[in-house]
């Protein structure tokens, strides 16, 4: 393995893994030859930054490396040292100045993402109310704001919006949105380029500064440690801070005790899975501003209910599905109905499809009505086992794609006629007895879940 055939194979492993991860991470190593046994050497400018690569990149340039030289066995990574006729070069340092907002290495905000776009529900009214009041400026009354809950429900929506709100109540205020990767690289970047007095200038003179996806930095030593100081300067500043994460703090592996200490310090929200009505009222709210896009276009009744049902674990993903659902029938000129959701829908419903079994229906309902499961699916039909059963067979009817047949089967040998008319009466119950309807439904978020 020769220098020239590392520097022939950098347009490939740009190509591979993006031009700015590449700049970042790779245009700064050098090829420092091959020793013994196959091992390429490859200098770094810090331990953590050799560290980092061989951890996100290794796998990747090891396959690059054996395409120009099959001898090759693995990577090592060696911090770059001064040569010995060379005095060491003195860190640059230069007055400090407040950021200016056109410096700042932000992400950008998008303009969808605002309160007003944001559909609120039981699931995401805390994390709502309290983003607002963040929102609202005035005294800083808990710090940090730290927003946490699975993908796709609403975290980075809420970042933006409290952005814009305050960036229009006070544009004045220097407010810093940017994922936690990305404060990794400008970190990483100032190290490399003896830039760390800017660094902290820039980051500790903002009014505001929000990091989405902190899980990020979780096991990056240095960066956490930058992380933590830059934390405490501006909460003794008495500046905002909102933190959002995968996760709450204390379930966060490998972070920092220190800075999970911080995080709790404040307010911890968890957004809550979303419930079936607050997805249905998310597509109704699309639907609504779809209206202008694709003007003569009808939805038939029962979609958007349909999709708020199967499309359960991830709001991007059901919003997707409703864009590609009003392109596809504008393009090809159908109403939206049943039989455009199964076309253009098919592997969207496919993956989000949860394998309910009739065995695990038939064990949650026993247990929520406190019976043994011999007695739900046996042949006694006293009213204490008779609506269990009844509501277990519409919630099979419902959860599952097992015919009626195959449900009677399943309890206890009944007739197909038995189960469609359990079916029937819990549909019927439903609407008249709101216990019945609260059971069915808390039954049904616990089996989707």
């Amino acid at each position: 393995m020769t220098k020239d055939q590392w520097g022939a194979l950098q347009d490939s492993i740009c190509k591979t893994i993006g031009e700015n991860n590449y700049k970042t991470w790779i245009q700064p190593l050098s090829f420092d030859g091959m020793r013994d046994e196959g091992v390429v050497v490859l200098q770094a400018p810090t331990s953590f930054f050799g560290t980092y690569v061989s951890q996100n990149f290794g796998d990747l340039l090891l396959s690059q490396l054996s395409t120009v030289d099959t001898g090759v066995r693995r990577l090592a990574f060696e911090v770059a040292n001064t040569r010995p006729s060379e005095p060491p070069r003195p860190a640059r340092v230069e007055p400090p100045q407040a950021a200016q907002k056109d410096d700042l290495p932000g992400a950008p905000l998008d303009a969808r993402f605002t309160f007003d776009s944001f559909v609120v529900g039981k699931p995401n009214e805390l994390a709502h109310a309290a983003a607002r009041r963040v929102a609202e400026g005035g005294p800083v009354t808990f710090n940090p704001l730290f927003l946490y809950g699975g993908v796709g429900l609403g975290k980075t929506h809420l970042m933006h919006a409290i952005a814009w709100e305050l960036q229009a109540r006070n544009p004045q205020l220097t407010v810093l949105y940017l994922s936690a990767e990305q404060f990794m690289y400008r970190f990483v970047q100032a190290l490399r380029e003896r830039r760390m007095m800017d660094f902290k200038e820039m980051f500790r003179s903002v009014d505001v500064l929000m990091v989405d996806d902190v899980q990020f930095i979780a096991g990056k030593d240095s960066t956490q440690e930058e992380f933590f100081h830059t934390f405490n300067a501006l909460v003794d500043q008495n500046k905002q801070i909102v933190i959002s994460a995968d996760r709450a703090p204390d379930e966060i592996k490998d972070l920092e005790n220190r800075i999970r200490s911080r995080l709790q310090s404040g307010l911890v929200v968890d957004l809550h899975p979303t419930d079936y009505e607050l997805r249905l009222g998310i597509l109704q709210t699309k639907v609504d501003s779809y209206r202008s896009l694709y003007p003569g276009l009808t939805i038939d009744e029962g979609v958007l209910e349909f999709l708020a049902l199967r499309i359960s674990t991830n709001v991007r993903v059901l919003e997707g599905a409703l864009t590609r659902l009003f392109a596809f029938a504008s393009l090809v000129g159908r109403p939206i109905d049943m039989d455009l959701v199964n076309d253009s829908l098919s592997d969207v419903l496919r993956a989000s499809e949860r394998k309910i079994s009739i065995e695990e229906i038939q064990r949650k309902v026993a247990e929520h009505y406190n019976i043994r499961l011999s007695d739900m699916i046996g042949p006694k039909r006293v009213r204490n086992f008779a609506r269990p059963r009844q509501v277990a067979m519409y919630l099979c009817k419902q959860l599952t794609r097992r015919s009626l047949p195959e449900i009677g089967r399943r309890f206890g040998g009944r007739d197909h006629t038995t189960v469609m008319h359990g079916v029937r009466r819990i549909e019927e119950l439903r609407q008249s007895d709101s216990q019945i309807d609260e059971d069915v439904e808390m039954l049904r978020r616990a089996l989707e879940a």
